[in-house]
């Protein structure tokens, strides 16, 4: 596996785990992954000796314990990290930050939908779609995102807690919802992760939503609504691929002068 010159060992451990949870077989480059001093050093200890320690038989059972020493290996990096996992792992969303290279921010919106960029820091993305097959005929899937000067149209400007509510309502599924968050009792521990989430992009970020409701209030009130309630500008591929219809989804973006970070939620049957 060639390792780019400028990663750091906990980059590079991150991307030997998450390839051997895809089923390469590769040998750790010892070389290039040693523990450094300090905590990042003690993390990639921790991970090695808990891989070092994995049989490699039988394959699926070795594939399924790197997938949780990889999530888990995600989550003790850093905070963010682990509030993503937490808050957005287990339902169809995707979660992606790039930097911000034009003054015309919606080109740095549209290089991330089209996974071109890396995350600036390093961190996680959310992204099951990453080596969907539809990408070959769909090369945004399950995007089909407007041109850049048409995306600012299909988006509204949110207030900072709005935009809080918006992320922490895509921890809810879109059909039979048994538990919506503003009725959940760790409804406060959503919001603190969403809040921490974009909290990354600092107090001068901008919002955005494809959501209607903000179209006449940057304040929409997302908790009441839920998301089986919001109604959004798709930005969805209408094409019908590997069996799966997409039907709505809700989109939070985050412009910074530095970053441009990417929340969205998919409706899927």
């Amino acid at each position: 596996m060639p390792w780019p010159a400028d990663r750091t060992a906990l980059d590079r451990l991150d991307a030997h785990l998450e390839a051997l949870r895809d089923g390469a077989e590769l040998s750790l480059p010892q070389d290039r992954i040693r523990p450094e001093a300090g905590n990042d050093g003690g993390l990639i200890q921790w991970a090695l000796d808990r891989l070092t320690d994995m049989p490699r038989e039988p394959e699926d059972a070795f594939v399924r314990q790197v997938g949780g020493l990889l999530t888990e290996f995600r989550s003790r990096r850093c905070p963010w990290n682990a509030a993503a996992l937490r808050l957005l792992d287990d339902t169809y969303t995707f979660v992606a930050t790039g930097p911000r290279r034009s003054e015309d921010w919606a080109h740095d919106v549209r290089a991330v939908l089209h996974r071109s960029v890396a995350d600036p820091r390093g961190w996680i993305r959310l992204d099951r779609d990453r080596d969907n097959p539809a990408r070959r005929a769909v090369p945004a899937y399950p995007f089909d995102p407007p041109g850049p000067s048409e995306l600012p149209g299909r988006l509204y400007p949110l207030e900072a807690e709005a935009a809080v509510a918006a992320v922490a309502i895509m921890a809810e599924e879109w059909q039979s919802e048994p538990a919506p968050v503003r009725s959940r009792p760790d409804r406060e521990a959503v919001l603190a992760d969403a809040r921490t989430l974009l909290d990354r992009y600092g107090p001068t970020a901008r919002h955005w939503t494809n959501a209607t409701a903000a179209a006449s209030d940057p304040s929409p009130d997302f908790l009441a609504a839920g998301l089986q309630g919001t109604a959004s500008n798709g930005f969805l591929t209408s094409e019908y691929l590997n069996g799966l219809d997409l039907f709505e989804d809700l989109g939070l973006i985050a412009v910074t002068d530095d970053e441009v970070g990417v929340f969205w939620s998919f409706g899927a049957y």
